[in-house]
């Protein structure tokens, strides 16, 4: 039990690393091909997409990582984005230092 909840609490820390949440993302795209669409604004490090344990299907959002920021900002330039027919819904992860989380938690 100590060990998954120790998985979890690593799992949304890393989150915080990644540049851009997506969510809307339709069933049938995988994160292959999200990753191969979001290239197209720069160098794609990471794509994370979870699944659903019992359903086996993804959960229609995802996390992005870029090399640079301004490749961030390439993303976050275009109106909207859509893939096979549905246009994402794309949010930029804000990244706080140690410091500042410290004192908006006190």
């Amino acid at each position: 039990m100590a060990a998954a909840s120790a998985v979890r609490t690593v799992g949304r820390r890393s989150r915080r690393l990644f540049d851009i949440f997506v969510a809307e993302v339709p069933w049938t795209v995988s994160s292959k091909e999200l990753k191969e669409y979001f290239s197209q604004f720069g160098s794609v490090q990471r794509c994370q997409l979870p699944f659903d344990r019992d359903t086996g299907f993804h959960r229609r959002y995802c996390w992005i990582k870029f090399s640079t920021p301004e490749e961030v900002q390439n993303v976050l330039q275009k109106d909207s984005h859509i893939l096979e027919g549905s246009k994402l819904a794309l949010r930029q992860q804000i990244r706080r230092r140690r410091s500042q989380r410290k004192n908006q938690s006190e």
